[in-house]
């Protein structure tokens, strides 16, 4: 087999567009008693949402999980969800 022959590897996966921290976008806070916006950075489960389905940069995505836990202990989110 030549070298002409071979062909170079293509990626097989495509390079997404990581989607901007809504955080620093939108310049907003974070409550831990606001539920709803809580819940948002929750999958359906009821487990805090990685970085890569919440779009939050490591600053903000350690802030998210740390008022998630705080709404977990006061009772305002559920730990579970059946």
């Amino acid at each position: 087999m030549t070298r002409e022959a071979r062909k170079p590897k293509q990626s097989q996966f495509k390079k997404r567009k990581r989607k901007p921290c809504y955080f620093c976008v939108e310049k907003v806070g974070l409550d831990y008693k606001d539920t709803g916006f809580v819940k948002r950075f929750m999958t359906d489960r009821g487990k805090i949402a990685p970085r890569r389905l919440s779009g939050c940069c490591a600053l903000h995505q350690r802030m998210v999980a740390r008022a998630i836990k705080r709404a977990r202990q006061i009772s305002t989110v559920p730990y579970v969800v059946d």
